[in-house]
């Protein structure tokens, strides 16, 4: 994800030991008992990148435990955002004085089936991915850049963004995208100054497709 956010924003990756790392008491208790391994595993590894990424920015270790939606809880004046996927994991931070928001998404980079894509998609959106160069799954594409584009919303407007309240315009050969947020979406968000619209990057590499935006500070 370094090569997708600007170098204000600190980024780790997990690395083989970071998948059974230990955990602060207070991200322990976030896991229940009931949690199957899997989620043990991609929840280890992403809040011991969390916690190198806050050391980066010259933060002492700091647990990062999750909200009731399961979203991160970063420590005062901090954004930050946590993905993961079968065998990657990162997560960034970055200061508030630096950043609002911070999104990203890693995705294996395969089909996305029929009833997904009509979950995801706009016609448009599906007529825009029939355009694109082939050789490239660009319904996952926009499917991570979507989630991207909720991972930076949701913290400035603490509400829902639905799949089809962002339309997407790709840009192939830049490796870049921009979200248009529906106008009723951007009306109802009850705060001052919500984002219209969120630009930002993808790469696809080593079967994955990474996707990340950021806003400034104001």
């Amino acid at each position: 994800m370094r090569d997708l956010l600007p170098s204000t924003v600190a980024v780790a990756v997990a690395g083989p030991e970071d998948w059974t790392g230990a955990l602060l008491p207070a991200e322990q208790a976030c896991l229940g008992e009931r949690a199957v391994q899997t989620r043990r595993r991609d929840f280890a590894a992403g809040r011991i990148c969390a916690r190198k990424a806050l050391r980066d920015l010259g933060l002492p270790t700091t647990a990062v435990p999750a909200a009731a939606d399961r979203a991160p809880v970063w420590p005062a004046g901090v954004v930050g955002s946590i993905t993961h996927t079968a065998g990657y994991c990162a997560a960034a931070a970055a200061h508030t004085t630096d950043i609002r928001s911070v999104g990203m998404d890693a995705e294996q980079h395969r089909e996305v089936n029929p009833g997904v894509r009509r979950l995801v998609l706009l016609p448009e959106e599906e007529a825009t991915c029939a355009r694109l160069p082939s050789g490239t799954y660009w319904p996952v594409v926009l499917f991570s850049a979507k989630e991207t584009v909720y991972k930076v919303w949701h913290p400035v407007v603490r509400g829902w963004l639905d799949f089809h309240d962002a339309r997407l315009d790709i840009d192939p050969d830049a490796g870049t995208f921009t979200a248009r947020i529906a106008p009723a979406r951007v009306d109802a968000a009850g705060v001052d100054d919500p984002p219209t619209s969120i630009s930002g990057r993808f790469v696809i590499a080593d079967g994955l497709v990474r996707t990340a935006a950021v806003l400034s500070a104001r």
